[in-house]
């Protein structure tokens, strides 16, 4: 008996001490899975506690737990409101996820550590919104939709707006003429992540420095570390168009480049800039949001003070076109996540929309230079005429084979263009319909919901209304 108890402690002894190995190791190095994890989840917390005015338990349930992979239901939020700091971890203590809130600038998460960094990188916030509630959009907030109740019908249909739906904007000749906000505590005001639609509008802001003279699309010798090899032919026009040639792999189901950029890189610009080169520059089209974020980088260097660079999406595209609510985050380091962080209500995303709708033209004035939109909506050929600069010309493909058409059985006009963002966010813009559909949406690609379901049921709504 006296050996089976000797036994019993002994084993009990080492497993005690393996679980103090396992936690010391946990604490002092955890797995980068566990770090991604951590900061994917102090990120969107952030940003939705402090730009869209959410509950933290709320985001975290809705947001961060629900959707995604199974390691974020172990995490554990602590936040700090008066500091606008955010700490996550997996049961609270490991994985080191770090986030903080910046006037300005958003959230950022901050991987090293270093928050007196991090928090040099603000510009004054936007002023509150001013427009008028009672006149109509876009000019105020109203919106009269009781003249289309077939939009209003087909708005409210779960199988037409899908899943995890949001908000839902529907613009016909230049007002909204049918739109619907999701469950819970969805509201018209409230910002929205556009996750890869921010792309769109990080070309757009590249278009407006070019049409200030700072920049030209044929640009060779952007950054100082691609001087001296071929990397240092890639323009400005490969960026926009995702053929830069350099390696990327944007897998988000584990820890990727794009994951580890956008996670544990407090320079992601700087990351993704020194990948090597795969392809000579425009020969081959790569869905990159490292790309984009090297966009952001590239236009912002056009300007020889940061603060300037920083102010400029309000001062040249959001102020012009009156998206009050627009908030451009950057990382640590004060550049753009061009590839993936704009936050802004559903109703100045549909501003967006109809802004491209007009050829870049808002009450008159050129915003975007003129044929900007036209050739940002020019297919290339290197995507196999699926991708322009920072637009699509097919919906989603959602399961859809390589060798088909993502839009096929839908019947749709030749001359839809898209904005896709990853989790069920796309705006479409059709010039013959003089219509913008949005939809918001927290929908996963796992649930196999295409948007064209909606387009498709708006076009003939609005068909049947003019015959």
């Amino acid at each position: 008996m006296r050996i089976v108890l000797s036994i019993v402690k002994w084993l009990a002894g080492l497993l005690l001490v393996a679980l103090l190995a396992l936690v010391v190791w946990l604490w002092l190095a955890p797995p980068e899975l566990i770090r991604v994890g951590a900061s994917y989840t102090a990120k969107i917390v952030c940003s939705n506690v402090f730009l869209a005015g959410r509950e933290a338990d709320d985001v975290l349930r809705e947001d961060v737990q629900a959707p995604g992979h199974p390691l974020l239901r172990l995490m554990w939020v602590r936040m700090d409101a008066e500091e606008g700091i955010v700490r996550t971890g997996l049961f609270g203590v490991f994985g080191n996820g770090l986030a903080v809130f910046r006037d300005g600038t958003g959230c950022a998460v901050v991987p090293d550590g270093d928050l007196a960094a991090v928090r040099e990188v603000a510009i004054e916030a936007p002023a509150a919104t001013s427009h008028d509630e009672t006149a109509l959009w876009p000019e105020g907030e109203g919106a009269d939709t009781s003249r289309h109740p077939d939009i209003a019908a087909l708005l409210e249909d779960p199988a037409i707006v899908g899943p995890g739906l949001r908000a839902a904007v529907v613009v016909h000749d230049g007002r909204i003429v049918g739109e619907r906000y999701g469950a819970g505590d969805a509201v018209p005001g409230r910002p929205l992540l556009g996750w890869s639609m921010t792309k769109t509008v990080n070309a757009a802001i590249a278009g407006t420095v070019v049409g200030s003279g700072r920049l030209s699309v044929e640009e060779e010798g952007l950054l100082q570390e691609w001087a001296g090899d071929q990397r240092g032919e890639i323009t400005l026009a490969h960026l926009l168009g995702l053929e830069s040639g350099l390696a990327f792999n944007e897998d988000y189901n584990g820890v990727s480049d794009v994951t580890r950029m956008l996670y544990m890189e407090p320079d992601m610009a700087g990351f993704a800039a020194n990948m090597p080169l795969l392809y000579r520059p425009g020969e081959h089209f790569s869905y990159s949001s490292g790309t984009s974020v090297i966009l952001s980088r590239v236009w912002q260097n056009a300007f020889a003070d940061e603060e300037e660079a920083l102010a400029w999406p309000r001062r040249a595209l959001f102020d012009p076109a009156g998206m009050e609510t627009a908030v451009f985050e950057t990382d640590a380091r004060g550049t753009f996540v061009g590839s993936s962080y704009l936050y802004a209500s559903a109703r100045d995303w549909a501003r967006f929309g109809q802004l491209l709708l007009q050829e870049g033209i808002w009450e008159g004035r050129q915003v975007l230079p003129e044929g900007w939109v036209e050739w940002m909506r020019t297919p290339t050929q290197t995507s196999d005429g699926e991708y322009g600069r920072g637009l699509w010309m097919q919906g989603p493909r959602v399961m859809t084979p390589r060798d088909r058409h993502q839009d096929d059985g839908f019947d749709l006009p030749d001359d839809a263009y898209w904005m896709l963002g990853h989790d069920g966010q796309t705006i479409t813009i059709i010039p013959s319909r003089r219509l913008v559909v949005v939809r918001m949406g927290l929908t996963p690609t796992v649930l196999a919901y295409k948007p064209q379901i909606l387009v498709e049921a708006v076009v003939k709504a609005l068909d049947r209304g003019e015959e």
